[in-house]
């Protein structure tokens, strides 16, 4: 079996795709099967390619970058000889692309939406989306051979968009670290100590976007440093994240607004409020990839994603994997955490933010351990990349006439 994977980046430029699709198309190669994976070329995918070996990958120029068209990039598919596309993202051209190779080959496509019909991503960029619904993006979905939502969430998500085609419910995977003696991270971690000062991190880590709700927990933050038990005596929260749209410099500014002293790590200088301190409560330590990225998780104490909307989030599944207590929204779509005590759940408003941070405050150590270990577990047990790739494999060969139904596929 050829399965070819489609997506719109193959770098870091994809946000959360380029650890899943990355994970998906390696965790579905077998003796029998082989994956290639196309996408549109960008500053990062020369040197991000590399993290998809042993996969083939192929990367073209754009000649309209924000819409990610390439002239190259149909022909390339056609070559390849595919038996199945997986197509990851909606509502750019790799969804035409996707479209055309189907009319023109006769062979099935799979679109994975990632959380993109969910009720809140329908709403941002609106009426772009409508337009796009209206000259592909609908037909692009109604012909798919099946969709695959992250979650039963999704599903209903997808449904409500008015989809009928078969949905598979198939998660993100994570690949489980070896956990290592807290010197040893000490060592691994010194972007950390320049700000932490023997206090526990809090770790946000992900896209500066507003969907992340990162502006509600900056709120929620300066509301814990008002109360009679300040948080910032014992904590610092550390934000991670790469830049989309100048959010940056929103959040910052948000920061400064409020009064709050933060360190800019990023550009390794230290801005003050208006109230003086000795010590920043908060951190900016701007995007970390790779091994500096693993150190983050390896050094935090807990870790944090308030998100107004979500497929299933990756960060949440490597915070688990490193053994780390999750505080998150029900809109994260992973209520296997909650059940499994594995995390806290929080509102989206800054109130109830700073209700969970005051609830994570008062737990002692081993109860944080004890949380985070139970992350860990659940993560070995249903996210884990041999099993979802078993999975996807089902899947496929469901499409291609191959199989019984999998029965993680609802008709």
């Amino acid at each position: 079996m050829k399965i070819g994977f489609l997506v719109g980046s193959v770098s870091r430029e994809a946000g959360g795709l380029f650890q899943s699709v990355r994970g998906l198309a390696k965790a579905v190669m077998s003796k029998d099967t082989t994956a290639r994976v196309f996408g549109i070329s960008d500053k990062k995918s020369a040197v991000d390619s590399l993290a998809w070996q042993p996969l083939s990958v192929y990367t073209f120029q754009p000649r309209f970058r924000a819409w990610g068209y390439s002239n190259q990039l149909l022909p390339a598919l056609f070559r390849a000889d595919l038996d199945i596309l997986s197509t990851h993202g909606l509502w750019k051209y790799c969804s035409v692309a996707s479209h055309q190779w189907h009319r023109r080959t006769g062979r099935p496509y799979i679109v994975h939406s990632h959380g993109m019909l969910e009720r809140w991503a329908l709403q941002n960029a609106k009426w772009k989306k409508q337009i796009a619904a209206l000259l592909y993006e609908h037909t692009h979905l109604r012909d798919a051979a099946c969709l695959r939502a992250l979650c039963e969430a999704e599903a209903q998500s997808i449904r409500a968009y008015g989809m009928r085609s078969p949905i598979c419910i198939i998660p993100n995977g994570v690949d489980l670290p070896e956990l290592v003696e807290s010197s040893a991270v000490e060592v691994e971690s010194p972007l950390f100590q320049k700000f932490a000062q023997g206090r526990k991190v809090l770790l946000y880590l992900g896209r500066l976007h507003p969907k992340k709700n990162v502006a509600s927990l900056i709120r929620a933050w300066k509301q814990t440093l008002n109360s009679d038990r300040p948080i910032s005596e014992s904590w610092v929260l550390a934000i991670v994240g790469w830049d989309q749209g100048g959010y940056d410099r929103t959040l910052k500014q948000l920061a400064n607004d409020r009064g709050l002293l933060f360190a800019d790590v990023s550009s390794d200088r230290t801005e003050l409020s208006r109230q003086q301190s000795t010590a920043p409560s908060l951190a900016f330590l701007g995007p970390q990839f790779g091994a500096e990225k693993n150190a983050c998780y390896r050094a935090c104490d807990a870790f944090i994603l308030p998100s107004l909307s979500e497929g299933l989030p990756m960060t949440v599944l490597e915070a688990w994997a490193y053994g780390k207590p999750v505080v998150m929204t029900p809109e994260c779509n992973l209520p296997e955490g909650f059940a499994a005590g594995a995390a806290l759940q929080i509102g989206t408003t800054p109130e109830e933010i700073a209700a969970g941070l005051k609830q994570l405050n008062e737990m002692s150590d081993d109860d944080r351990r004890t949380m985070g270990a139970r992350g860990r577990s659940l993560v070995a047990t249903k996210f884990s990349w041999p099993r979802i790739g078993e999975q996807m494999r089902l899947v496929y060969d469901w499409v291609l006439g191959g199989g019984p139904t999998p029965r993680t596929v609802r008709l």
